[in-house]
């Protein structure tokens, strides 16, 4: 590749081979002289103490974001069985579901956006709008009001954190990657289980009321303060194509977007189901329940993830109606189904690059989106019409099958790249 006496690049853009993404030497390629500006800003090292910061303010905004919908099961239990006990399982499974599907769905556009506009001040509108939907949730008292509120609309504000926040370490890094996506990406775990501790404790001292203000009132500080630590380390040439569709060219990608899809929708059915099972199955107390959430916090990796996740559900969970199992079943979905989250941002670098991962994420963020739409309502709707609101073996079932359906895909995937298996991938 041979460069003109003025800098830029000749020629049309050039793609990155996937699998080689040092190879693109992390050039800001361009596609015409109008964008020359682009390449005058100087890119950062990889590797050094800025990105680590990034990380650190990427671990901090998941574990207020998705830690919030991860501590939903809590909430479900209380409308379930003191606030709204005549209203159906799956209605109030849609208000959960809607604040992950509705993150993802405008995560289509944040990842278009983090290519145009300072992440910063996207993190900083997030942080606003999502803590300012858990205050105004605090003060509404019907499913569909809560729909609105603790769902949409703190989904909306969510997704403007949520995106920069699995995006942003990994283009920080070469040497280090994984390890600090993986970093980044345990705020999930940790949110869920500080998130959960606190909603119950706060709950019952204070009230569903202000335990949501409390939420959204922590959330708006700590976030507005950590958005400034929320920069991107290169910004690509602007194109005349909002989203680049040239990625769903050939098998990789539609194989990893179903992955996501249905390990997504495998993993949200437990995660806010297993606090009412403690309680309407196994007769324990709603403070036992709660503390289910806690405890459930590149491609190899992923299908062992993958897998522990399905069996944790089908040969633990579903086959025994014991304490001693389902603990189990528990501690094993949260560690491998924790993983799937963490792995997918760093298995999209490795498959397609880094240049463009925010807006490759977004795409992400639509297959997350779809899988929790088919999965948590329409499980909860199994549990009303085939177990009567006590039997949980269809939502299992359904939620095993999931699974298994995303371990297949995701094998696929894996011989597509390479057969030799002991490759690295």
């Amino acid at each position: 590749m041979e460069s003109k006496a003025n800098g830029e690049l000749s020629g049309r853009d050039i793609a990155c081979k996937p699998l080689e993404i040092e190879d693109c030497k992390e050039a800001d390629v361009s596609s015409g002289p109008s964008e020359a500006h682009d390449e005058e800003l100087p890119i950062p090292p990889p590797d050094t103490l800025q990105g680590w910061i990034v990380v650190f303010g990427a671990l901090i905004a998941l574990t207020l974001t998705i830690g919030t919908t991860a501590a939903y099961g809590v909430y479900l239990q209380a409308y379930k069985l003191d606030e709204f006990p005549d209203t159906s399982t799956s209605l109030l499974s849609w208000i959960g579901t809607l604040q992950f599907s509705c993150m993802c769905f405008v995560g289509i556009g944040v990842g278009v956006l983090c290519e145009r506009v300072d992440t910063r001040l996207l993190c900083l509108f997030g942080s606003i709008v999502a803590g300012l939907a858990l205050i105004i949730a605090s003060f509404c008292h019907s499913p569909g009001a809560l729909l609105a509120t603790q769902g949409i609309m703190f989904g909306f504000g969510g997704a403007f954190l949520y995106v920069p926040a699995v995006a942003l370490p990994p283009m920080w890094f070469e040497k280090y990657r994984g390890l600090a996506t993986s970093v980044a990406v345990a705020g999930t775990g940790i949110g869920g289980v500080w998130q959960s501790f606190a909603a119950r404790a706060m709950m019952e001292n204070v009230g569903r009321g202000w335990a949501l203000r409390i939420s959204g009132l922590v959330l708006i500080g700590v976030c507005s303060a950590i958005s400034p630590l929320l920069r991107t380390r290169m910004r690509p040439a602007r194109r005349e194509k909002i989203i680049d569709f040239s990625v769903l060219r050939g098998v990789r990608f539609p194989l990893l977007f179903f992955t996501t899809l249905l390990g997504g929708g495998a993993y949200y059915i437990p995660i806010y189901n297993f606090p009412s099972y403690s309680v309407i199955v196994l007769g324990k107390t709603q403070s036992w329940g709660a503390n289910m959430s806690a405890i459930i916090g590149p491609i190899n990796a992923l299908w062992l993830a993958c897998t522990g996740t399905c069996l944790s559900v089908l040969v633990l969970w579903l086959p025994f109606k014991t304490v001693g199992p389902y603990l189990a079943s528990v501690i094993l979905f949260g560690f491998f189904s924790g993983a799937i989250v963490s792995l997918v941002p760093v298995s999209a670098a490795s498959l397609f690059g880094i240049k463009r991962l925010p807006s490759i994420m977004g795409l992400i963020m639509l297959a997350y989106a779809i899988g929790g739409l088919i999965s948590s309502p329409p499980a909860g709707a199994m549990l009303d019409k085939f177990g009567h609101g006590t039997d949980f073996t269809s939502l299992i079932i359904f939620a095993g099958v999931l699974a298994a359906a995303s371990v297949a895909t995701q094998s696929v995937l894996r011989v597509v790249i390479s057969r030799q298996f002991l490759m690295k991938a």
